[in-house]
């Protein structure tokens, strides 16, 4: 039996209490339903807390509240001494926004991160075709620079890290579409946050930037399966070998 149902006179009853709903929630839901009716667009004025609080029938923190969960979302922007607006479209903020949800599961799902370290590969194989495929001049220069400053930052691992998440950020920004570059930073960021191993491993990285190499080069020299084989056997090859590390004896 569930541990929070009980019998009770021959019936099943759930003994937990129905949890009420905050009432900030609510007015968020009628605000969302406000900019959906009234079609509003970026920098369209909200109402301001005076007439929401009329409106609503609700007090001042209500508002405020909600009107905070909408500007968290990306919706609105909030300035001091001024009316809400409805603000700008943003990958970034986007992307961010979906980080805060990967967090929570990636920390709570083991296989989720599993998941994850499978559809990576297959996003990543995909970029380095596409950089392949619509290579030019500024995008190749780029990966040249992260690639060498990379190469000049062995010996600091935070920044080293960090110029690898770069370097695959260029090669997706190749594609043209700038979500791919969003979601390039977003996955390589989820892994480095949760499974640093899974993005660098200490004393692997003179394999990093020989691989690295060998996947500008393909993508210099305009082959999609060179280059998606090259980074397909950069990732799967180096996760074999950090899970070969990470199982070794630690001694202490």
């Amino acid at each position: 039996m569930h541990p929070g149902l009980v019998y009770q006179s021959g019936m099943m009853t759930d003994s937990k209490p129905i949890q009420r709903r905050k009432l900030s929630d609510e007015i968020q839901d009628r605000l969302l339903e406000l900019i959906k009716n009234a079609d509003m667009k970026p920098g369209d004025v909200l109402p301001s807390e005076r007439e929401l609080m009329a409106r609503y029938g609700v007090g001042r923190p209500a508002i405020r509240e909600a009107m905070q969960n909408l500007e968290r979302m990306g919706l609105i922007n909030i300035r001091h001494g001024g009316r809400p607006r409805i603000a700008e479209p943003s990958l970034n903020q986007m992307v961010g926004q979906l980080g805060e949800t990967m967090r929570h599961v990636l920390k709570n799902s083991a296989s989720t991160m599993e998941h994850l370290k499978e559809a990576r590969v297959t996003f990543e194989v995909q970029m380095a075709r596409m950089a392949a495929e619509n290579r030019n001049p500024a995008c190749l220069d780029e990966m040249h620079r992260k690639l060498a400053w990379q190469q000049e930052n062995k010996g600091n691992p935070a920044r080293f890290m960090t110029l690898d998440g770069e370097f695959h950020q260029a090669i997706a920004a190749a594609s043209g579409n700038p979500i791919f570059e969003s979601l390039s930073s977003a996955i390589f960021g989820w892994l480095a946050e949760f499974h640093t191993e899974q993005v660098r491993k200490p004393g692997l990285e003179n394999l990093t930037l020989a691989e690295h190499a060998e996947i500008l080069r393909a993508i210099e020299a305009g082959d999609p399966d060179a280059a998606g084989d090259a980074m397909r056997d950069h990732l799967t090859r180096a996760n074999a070998l950090y899970h070969s590390a990470s199982k070794k004896p630690h001694h202490g």
